[in-house]
């Protein structure tokens, strides 16, 4: 018979680099996880993303025992590590901060498919195109 779920939390965390301290320790002690396991899982888990904010999603069970599943980094985070910016614009429709390519869009959205509402890679570029857009980051060919 399948455990019955208590809770599901969603969190976002630096990859390889979560600790127990705010925001994660609140979150899940609230809810008698035992963050010391879930940190060193997660850590153990996206190391490779090292210091990335990666989503996670966190199922706790009514026996205290839970499971998580992280998930693509935010479509955001992925452009602003492309443009290599701080952050996007304020006025994104007059004031340009950054430019990516078009491969390096395509790549974007190969990373984000499994996680985006889109039928093919072609959806998930315009997908990513538009937050681009809005952050005032601009793709060009090349």
């Amino acid at each position: 018979m399948a455990k019955e779920v208590a809770v599901k939390i969603k969190l976002q965390a630096p990859g390889g680099q979560a600790t127990p301290a705010p925001p994660i320790g609140p979150a899940l002690g609230q809810h008698g996880i035992n963050i010391g396991q879930f940190v060193s899982q997660f850590n153990e888990r996206t190391k490779e993303l090292n210091g990335t904010i990666v989503p996670v999603v966190i199922t706790l069970f009514k026996d205290k025992s839970f499971t998580f599943e992280v998930k693509s980094p935010p479509a955001a985070v992925l452009l602003k590590q492309a443009a290599d910016l701080a952050k996007g614009s304020g006025v994104p429709n007059k004031e340009k901060v950054g430019q990516i390519t078009s491969e390096q869009l395509r790549k974007i959205a190969e990373t984000k498919f499994k996680d985006l509402n889109a039928y093919d890679l072609e959806g998930a570029e315009k997908i990513i195109a538009g937050t681009a857009q809005s952050m005032g980051i601009e793709i060009i060919d090349g």
